[in-house]
Order: structure tokens, then sequence, then C-alpha cells
């Protein structure tokens, strides 16, 4: 395996899944790893862990731990920075708003001044607001910076649609796009079953779907994780790995992530969940879907509440 450089910032719950799914699967072998200075300790320990584990694996796997400055050299850095335990009693990823933009003002300029010039994969919540926030401080070329936005949504939905079908997810094609949180949504024009429409699936089948109940599921399945443990870790570790995936093997995959758009659905100047090619230079098309007009009324209210929070 060829030397696939990894940086990942941040080593709460999500970051050390990041690492231990990316180890796993052979999609890395080098690893540096950042934290806060009074998690070191944190660190230490998720390292051990992983390089006790790696007799067990069919690759070679390094890992060091490090400081922001260690990661110029990266082809990939996985921000994975956050305080999980403010969200406790709410129900909206905003509450680690204040934390997170004061966590990546502390190291964002140092992390531009080391160099780097990879790709930048973001997870922070509330995710679109924190990927602008990183792509204006770093300044790299447009689509090296991008967020895993309504990835996860997006999974739920075509798992809750085929509950309801009975047809496999991998025949399904839809997309949660919007805001990553309350106000996203599941456009039933980006919805289709090998080709069939979602209404001539419909009509084939003899059934009627629930859109805005299926919707409902989809957007809300976080916080049934999250307030079962106070905290999500598997499902968005492997949403990051699929990325890093896809970056690496330059695969040019259409998948929802949290986007720059620059006129792309009539909006400027913001990162919002919407499908687009990725592949070894991140972002390297936004996919504009089609939309009804009552749809796209209810996007451009997602963009408008992602300006507020900016």
């Amino acid at each position: 395996m060829s030397d696939f450089k990894v940086g990942i910032i941040g080593l709460g719950h999500v970051g050390a899944h990041v690492l231990y799914t990316l180890a796993l699967q052979g999609l890395a072998d080098d690893f540096v790893l950042v934290d806060l200075e009074e998690k070191k300790g944190k660190l230490t320990a998720e390292r051990q862990d992983i390089l006790d584990s790696t007799e067990f694996l069919p690759h070679r796997v390094n890992i060091r731990i490090g400081e922001i400055e260690d990661l110029g050299d990266r082809d990939v850095i996985v921000n994975a920075v956050g305080d999980i335990a403010a969200l406790k009693g709410s129900n909206t990823r905003l509450m680690e708003l204040e934390f997170n933009t004061k966590a990546i003002a502390s190291y964002g300029t140092r992390l531009k001044n080391s160099g780097f010039n990879g790709i930048l994969i973001n997870i922070s919540n509330p995710c679109d607001v924190i990927t602008k926030k990183l792509s204006d401080i770093l300044s790299l070329e447009k689509g090296r910076v991008f967020g895993t936005g309504t990835g996860l949504d997006t999974a739920r939905l075509k798992l809750r649609l085929q509950e309801k079908s009975g047809v496999s997810a991998e025949s399904i094609t839809a997309y949660m796009i919007g805001e990553h949180g309350s106000n996203q949504i599941a456009p039933a024009s980006a919805i289709s079953f090998n080709g069939l429409s979602l209404f001539d699936f419909e009509k084939a089948k003899g059934i009627k779907f629930d859109l805005p109940e299926i919707e409902k599921d989809a957007k809300e399945g976080g916080w049934i994780t999250y307030n079962g443990k106070f905290c999500t870790e598997y499902a968005i570790a492997l949403t990051a790995a699929r990325l890093v995936r896809f970056v690496r093997y330059d695969e040019k995959a259409i998948v929802p992530v949290s986007a720059p758009l620059e006129g792309e659905y009539d909006e400027n100047e913001l990162f919002v969940g919407v499908p687009a090619i990725v592949g070894r230079n991140g972002i390297e098309k936004v996919i504009e879907i089609p939309l009804s007009e009552s749809d796209k009324k209810r996007f451009h209210d997602c963009c408008e509440s992602i300006r507020a929070n900016l």
C-alpha cells in the first residue's frame, strides 16, 4: 500500500472512530493526531489502542501525536473537534456553534501557515457553518474544503424508503439537501427506484409513501442515537471514511456533502448540503437536481437559516 497521509483534529467519540475505521479499512497508513493540550492523555490512549490492534491487520499503520503545524504534508485532514456534551437537553446541533467556532479560530491560521494544500473534510457541527468558516480561513482552491453535511441523513432516508418499499437501498436514489439540521428537506423529485420516479413507483406497487413522515424520521434519527448514549460515532465515522476513500481513489462519486455554492440553486457564498462529484481534488462539481417550486422555497429557507447562523 502506498503512503496516504491523514490528519485528524479532535479525538473524541467521532474522531477516534474515524481513526479506527480508516486504519481497519486500509484507507490510510500514516496518521497524525491533534487535540487540545488537556486531552493529550486520551490521544496517547487512542493511539496505543489502535497500535495494539495492528498486529491483526494485513497492512502497516503508522500513528503519531502532533501539533497543528505537523499537518502541512497531509493528503486529507478530518476536522472532528466538538463539545458533544453541549447537545444534552437540546434538539439542535447549533449548541456546539460557540465552542467549535472558537476552536477553529484558535488553529485555523496555524493550519494555513503549515502549508497544508490537501483536502479538508469537516465533521464538526453545525457542519455548514463550520465548513464555511474553515474554507474562509484556509483560502484553498474551491472544493478542497467540504463537510459531511447531509450524507448520513441521506443514508437514513434511503433506509426508511427501503423499509417502506421492500426495495434494496442500493436501488434507491434519494437525497436530503439543505442545512445539516432541522431544516433539511427530502425533495420528492430526487427520489427514484432504479429509474422509476417516486410517483411511478407508487403507481406500479399500488402503495403511497408518507414522505413528510419519512423525511422527519431521516432528520431526527440522529437524536435517537444521541439521546440514548449522548454521542454519535459509528455511522458518522463511516460517512467520513467513505469520503476519504472517494478522494484517495479519485472515485468521482456523486454524494451529498456540505458544498460551496456559487450560483448553483440560485445561492451564493454558502456551504449547503447538496449532491456533488467527489474525487481526488475534493468537490469537483455541484450537481443541481430539479426541485418543485415548494421544495425550492424550503431549500432557500434552509439557506437563510445558515446565513443567520453565520
